[in-house]
């Protein structure tokens, strides 16, 4: 008898295995909920897009020999190959990471044509917020930049293309002297012109105004700006430029050999927007 009820065992477990796999499969058939542990993002949400660009180029060999000759041509008048080598080299910016931050200044100083300053800053922007491109983060920079370089408003008379303002206004067009940029020059020195042309510059105030271009990156703008007086008058030519994630900013500065001339402003801003539209294509490289 023994035996018989031996023969029995295996059925009863085959039944009550049965009977707890259908229990455990109908509690958790349709409750609607997955395994996610709280706090996690779902994996059906997207990561904000990284930028463009990972590195920067080094900025001090951007510039060729021919561009630096034109912003500073005092650098051929040093006496030696020596002096002249290291002036166009440039001097590197110290910087932590060189692939978020980069940078170069340039300089000369002649009696007969002046003192002049280059300089790039390149600036990677990463954003840290996994909602927030580095794009976006980029345009926050970049916009930054120009609310403090406080543009002033296109000229009705204006009709140069690379301006992205409007110019369909119907008040009438502003005097060349109202539509210029205000001097950087102190209280102390109210002498001091504001008209961004030179004396004997026949350019439109408006063409050479502070402004926002259309043909340079994904947006940029053009400040100058005229400090000094009397026999000491020092312009200031800045643009800024952004290209997906990177945001760069060329600065060059002049002093005319002249007494009581101001540098050249159409001069200086052509110059300077040539050399920026090269460094455009460089970030690609």
């Amino acid at each position: 008898m023994q035996r018989k009820s031996y023969a029995y065992m295996p059925g009863i477990a085959v039944l009550l295995t049965a009977l707890l796999a259908g229990c455990s499969g109908g509690a958790g058939a349709d409750d609607g909920t997955d395994d996610s542990k709280p706090g996690e993002v779902s994996s059906s949400v997207t990561a904000a897009k990284p930028g463009k660009y990972r590195s920067l180029p080094e900025p001090c060999g951007q510039p060729d020999k021919s561009m630096l000759d034109t912003m500073l041509p005092g650098i051929k008048e040093l006496p030696d190959a020596e002096q002249q080598e290291k002036a166009y080299k440039g001097s590197a910016t110290s910087t932590y990471d060189t692939d978020r931050r980069a940078g170069c200044t340039w300089k000369d100083d002649s009696a007969e044509s002046g003192a002049h300053r280059l300089s790039l800053d390149f600036e990677r922007v990463v954003s840290y917020d996994s909602a927030v491109s580095d794009d976006a983060r980029a345009e926050s920079v970049y916009a930054a930049k120009e609310t403090a370089a406080d543009l002033p408003e296109p000229s009705p008379s204006s009709g140069s293309s690379d301006s992205s303002g409007s110019s369909g206004s119907s008040e009438p067009p502003e005097s060349p002297s109202s539509s210029t940029p205000t001097s950087t020059s102190s209280p102390s020195s109210p002498s001091s012109p504001s008209s961004p042309t030179s004396p004997s510059s026949s350019v439109d105030a408006a063409e050479v105004q502070p402004r926002t271009l259309d043909d340079l990156g994904d947006e940029a703008f053009v400040d100058d700006a005229l400090s000094g007086s009397g026999t000491s008058q020092r312009r200031t030519v800045t643009v800024v430029f952004r290209t997906s994630n990177v945001v760069v900013t060329l600065r060059y500065e002049a002093q005319s050999a002249v007494p009581s001339e101001a540098p050249d402003s159409k001069e200086m801003q052509d110059t300077a927007r040539e050399l920026a539209g090269k460094l455009v294509g460089k970030f690609g490289e």
